[in-house]
């Protein structure tokens, strides 16, 4: 089964740009790209990428996080490497437009702070963006994982060329990012797109956030790999998969391929509730696209599949007709082109007018 009805294109993009104050000097109608220094700080790497607005990579870098335990240093650390990776492509900073930056939540974005990353001692309250732009003297802009995700996907990966796209992650939690109008969508404080904590069950299954019920607690990776530390039997395929040790969804989708009745079962759950939250998504927003990562881009049609035949049985027809629902494209590259899709939001195009 194909994407729910055809995917129409919206040509044309019309977004809200940060200026840059420095960079190559540019003139009306120039065609030549952006030069884009791109960063995704996450809990166990930090990728470094060069590259334009377009998503050309011109160079990339991946190393262990490796935090320090102070902030600056480990910033100062991520400068070094950065004008690094420019003169090893012969470039200077004086050509660069601009950094995006990748971080997890939560971060105050106006502040230019990331707030208390769990996986970050030492980054409590850690001014990103001035102590980069100090340190390179070139205009940073930072954004969550989520909005860094989406925006790469809507510029670089499945969602080109639509103008309101909705983003799902399914790893350890569920996230979200959300484009409206051809405008990545914040709301307040930044907090738009917290999809994972829509309650899918009424005084459900608890969530680490406090809450119960919410989707994260029935999709997320890690609520999913503890049921299934519970409930997986012995002689299963994902049992066989996991060996010693845990079973976790990935065992669960390469079980399904071969046809498991327990793996087929657990899929089965999973696309159910992936299913509902986008039925409630689809009603609320009515976008024209829904990007699925992670889970669902591992397991293609197995989820796909059966999650666009539900959404379609439970919207409106006019609502479903043209609705795409499609696995994102980025996968592996998406740590090399989150930053870049930070910095392309941010700088691109910000001489034309409001």
């Amino acid at each position: 089964m194909g994407p729910i009805g055809g995917r129409t294109r919206v040509e044309g993009n019309d977004h809200h740009r940060m200026a840059p104050t420095r960079g190559a000097p540019r003139t009306p109608g120039r065609e030549s790209a952006l030069l884009l220094l791109g960063i995704d700080v996450g809990g166990t790497k930090i990728a470094t990428s060069l590259g334009d607005e377009h998503g050309h990579v011109l160079a990339s870098r991946v190393r262990p996080t490796e935090p320090s335990g102070d902030s600056l240093k480990d910033l100062s650390r991520i400068a070094g490497e950065l004008r690094e990776l420019i003169e090893a492509e012969g470039r200077t900073l004086s050509e660069v437009d601009g950094v995006g930056v990748s971080l997890p939540g939560p971060l105050d974005r106006e502040g230019g702070r990331v707030l208390n990353p769990p996986n970050l001692p030492g980054w409590h309250r850690a001014p990103v963006r001035d102590a980069l732009q100090e340190a390179l003297g070139v205009p940073v802009a930072i954004d969550n994982d989520a909005n860094a995700a989406t925006l790469a996907e809507w510029r670089f990966g499945a969602a080109r060329g639509y103008q309101h796209v909705v983003f799902l992650t399914m790893s350890t939690g569920v996230g979200g990012g959300m484009v409206l109008g051809g405008r990545l969508h914040r709301g307040v404080a930044s907090s738009a797109g917290e999809v994972g904590h829509m309650p899918i069950e009424w005084d459900g299954a608890p969530c680490p956030c406090g809450l119960r019920g919410c989707l994260e607690a029935y999709i997320g990776g890690a609520a999913w790999a503890r049921r299934l530390a519970e409930v997986t039997p012995a002689g299963s395929g994902v049992a066989e998969r996991a060996g010693s040790s845990p079973p976790r969804p990935e065992h669960v989708v390469e079980a399904a391929r071969e046809g498991d009745a327990f793996a087929l079962a657990e899929l089965e759950r999973f696309n159910g509730y992936l299913a509902r939250a986008i039925v409630h998504l689809t009603f609320v927003l009515a976008p024209q696209v829904f990007v699925l990562g992670t889970i669902v881009r591992a397991a293609g049609p197995l989820c796909l599949d059966p999650v666009r035949a539900l959404v379609r049985d439970h919207v409106w027809d006019f609502l479903g007709r043209d609705l795409a629902i499609v696995a994102g494209e980025l996968g592996p590259r998406l740590p090399e082109l989150a930053g870049l899709g930070v910095a392309s939001d941010a700088f691109a195009n910000a001489s034309d007018p409001e």
